[in-house]
């Protein structure tokens, strides 16, 4: 497929699976859009908050936040920073939700095929293209900084007790920092945008094996299946996204 250079509007089609999980009594994951959908020849934004906080502190993290990245207009960046001001703000004004934060990933997809992500934590991108499947963002965690610097393995860090600990979040602390990258979409393509209820649970292998079959709606919901099979220790948050001509 070729990428879309002549000035040609792409049509995005997405579906969302949200779960709370087996383990989980309540759903701390907020994904954007609320549901499924299609649209060409306007910027589309995608997303993923996964709340933490104890009882409704998460709910309340990742619900404000993603509310207040999708009402603010600019950058992801730009977004989320508001978010992390927005949640901030709130845990100062309720006492019972100090130390509530969440994720953030964010992607503004453009109806000419360029896309930009912010991302702050363990949700993830992955862009999936042909028979390979793209890590696009980094996890923001100690495990993931250990690995950088080689002093545990890759395979360890996936079963390391600490691989939760995230090293930054959007809302703990009045500033954030943000990763922003941008990518050239191309039709044929399919986007995944998850809470690590799912990356935590299934392998980037199964991720492109079982996410790439069928439609957007039945690829989100058979992730959400796989992570539940696997155990479904946590919140589960998946938006696939095709780009089609």
């Amino acid at each position: 497929m070729k990428p879309v250079s002549d000035g040609g509007v792409v049509k995005y089609v997405w579906a969302v699976a949200s779960h709370q999980g087996r383990i989980r009594t309540n759903n701390q994951d907020t994904p954007f859009p609320a549901s499924s959908g299609a649209a060409d020849g306007v910027e589309v934004i995608v997303a993923v908050a996964d709340g933490m906080g104890g009882a409704a502190g998460g709910e309340v993290a990742s619900a404000t936040a993603m509310a207040t990245v999708v009402a603010t207009d600019g950058t992801p960046t730009t977004r989320i920073n508001a978010a992390n001001r927005a949640v901030f703000a709130e845990s100062r004004e309720r006492p019972e939700l100090l130390g509530m934060g969440t994720t953030m990933t964010v992607g503004l997809l453009g109806p000419d095929g360029s896309a930009t992500f912010g991302h702050v934590g363990d949700s993830r991108a992955y862009l999936l293209r042909g028979h390979t499947a793209d890590q696009l963002t980094d996890d923001h965690t100690i495990v993931a900084e250990w690995v950088a610097i080689g002093a545990i393995t890759a395979e360890d860090a996936k079963t390391h007790p600490r691989r939760g600990m995230l090293t930054r979040s959007v809302g703990v602390a009045p500033e954030v920092a943000v990763d922003e990258f941008d990518v050239s979409l191309q039709p044929g393509d399919r986007l995944i945008v998850c809470s690590d209820g799912l990356s935590g649970m299934i392998s980037d292998r199964d991720i492109l094996e079982v996410g790439r079959v069928g439609s957007v709606e039945a690829a989100a919901w058979a992730l959400v299946e796989a992570a539940n099979q696997a155990g479904g220790y946590d919140n589960i948050t998946v938006v696939v996204v095709d780009v089609e001509t």
